[in-house]
């Protein structure tokens, strides 16, 4: 279907809905870098977010991710941006019925005993419906807004104008890196069988978790924009901030193992902690993890990169620091810039390094988070400034999302402990056979 391609018109449609939002703060920041005139960021922002609110597409998600990446666009943008939410006005039934033959053909509905004709949950790139299997099995149907090929390609291209100007005007962070991540991850989610390959993986990978759940794909309801999974019940986790501590202490420990276990024995990171990517089961409070399409494999060489930075915060060993940061990707590092990014990495790995139960906000909290990103910021544009590797990019998302959810649930918990066992036995080789068998197992 023309619909579907990466095509000139939808790219073109796309550009007209975001380009007078983009065009508005490209002439102010020139203004304000050229001419000195100072704007108002703030109103500014607000604009902007209302201009990109209504529109379904990655702009939302793009920011989210940006706004744990210190000052990689200025702080107005990033903090009015990430309250963008995936409301956008949902497909009607007449145009779901269309899609939904467009994937499955014509008799779609006699596949199912009943498919609900409002959308339960939207997406940056589709909305679910409930639905029904032929055997009675409650499911979930993520269906694929259409043309959104083009509009991921418009809007990375709208993404990149803005990092080139804003680098032109602040030159702590280089962003080439950054944008060029979040494109191959945004690019990947559109390919929902992907996904589901995805979903097999973190089956696999988490097994031995009762505390975390994965749906079970329906491969033969399954298409390249239509991905259908069993239906798992849960509360959303702001539901649940007011259980007993050790309910919360629960929940907090199954989000960790969700996001952990897979990253420190497999080398894979669900790159997206967003509130609405897992739910809670009332009855076990185990969680359902939800939504695989930003999933990140790193080389079995980055996760010991991982841990050799956080014994070196950990010993105050800087030359240990330079090695995992050379690992990790980061080049021509001075003496200065390790310094600066020390500030960060104990900043991320605060909640680990004191072996006691305590809680997050003792050293991560927003305001305190806040300050160390500005510090960071001023002393990266100092030296010269730094480019983070693409590698970078989704770890740090996982950790301060992750680090959001432990503030609401406002967790007690020996962060200590939970980290060292699970790396205890950690061996670079064993951990890449292991990815091997997982990748292939699910055809990665």
């Amino acid at each position: 279907m023309p619909d579907e391609q990466n095509t000139l018109g939808g790219r073109v449609k796309r550009y007209a809905q975001v380009g007078v939002a983009v065009g508005g703060l490209a002439a102010r920041l020139g203004a304000e870098r050229v001419l000195g005139v100072k704007m108002d960021r703030e109103r500014h922002a607000v604009d902007l977010t209302a201009a990109l609110g209504g529109l379904k597409g990655p702009l939302m998600k793009v920011a989210q991710i940006l706004s744990t990446i210190p000052d990689a666009m200025p702080r107005e943008y990033t903090l009015e941006l990430a309250q963008l939410q995936a409301n956008a006005p949902q497909m009607g039934w007449p145009f779901v019925k269309r899609r939904m033959a467009a994937e499955l053909g014509p008799d779609w509905q006699k596949r199912f005993q009943e498919f609900g004709h409002e959308a339960a949950a939207a997406a940056s790139l589709g909305q679910v419906h409930r639905a029904v299997g032929p055997d009675g099995r409650s499911l979930a149907c993520k269906l694929q807004y259409p043309d959104m090929a083009s509009v991921v390609e418009a809007d990375l291209r709208q993404l990149k104008v803005i990092f080139g100007l804003y680098g032109a005007y602040d030159r702590a962070i280089d962003t080439s890196n950054i944008h060029e991540e979040i494109a191959e991850r945004l690019r990947e989610e559109l390919d929902y069988q992907r996904e589901s390959r995805h979903m097999a993986l973190y089956s696999r990978m988490l097994a031995d978790e009762p505390g975390v759940q994965v749906p079970q794909v329906v491969p033969e309801l399954t298409t390249k924009r239509l991905l259908t999974m069993g239906w798992l019940e849960g509360e959303r986790i702001l539901t649940v901030v007011n259980e007993p501590l050790e309910v919360r202490n629960q929940i907090a420990m199954n989000m960790f193992k969700a996001w952990y276990v897979p990253f420190y024995n497999y080398g894979v990171i669900h790159g997206d902690p967003h509130l609405g990517n897992y739910t809670v089961r009332p009855d076990d409070h185990s969680i359902n993890l939800l939504d695989f399409g930003c999933i990140r494999v790193f080389p079995p060489t980055m996760v010991k990169g991982v841990i050799d930075l956080y014994h070196a915060i950990e010993a105050e060993d800087e030359d240990m620091a330079v090695e995992a940061y050379k690992i990790w990707g980061f080049h021509d590092l001075t003496k200065e810039a390790v310094e600066v990014l020390n500030i960060w990495a104990r900043f991320i790995y605060a909640p680990l390094l004191e072996n006691r139960a305590r809680s997050i906000d003792e050293t991560n909290s927003g305001m305190y988070g806040r300050e160390v990103a500005e510090k960071v910021h001023g002393e990266l544009k100092r030296i010269g400034g730094v480019t983070p590797p693409r590698e970078f990019v989704l770890m740090d998302r996982a950790a301060i999302g992750l680090g959001s959810v432990f503030l609401h649930l406002k967790a007690e918990v020996n962060w200590h402990r939970l980290f060292h066992d699970m790396v205890a036995d950690f061996d670079v080789t064993v951990m890449a056979k292991k990815q091997a068998d997982a990748l292939a197992a699910v055809g990665l």
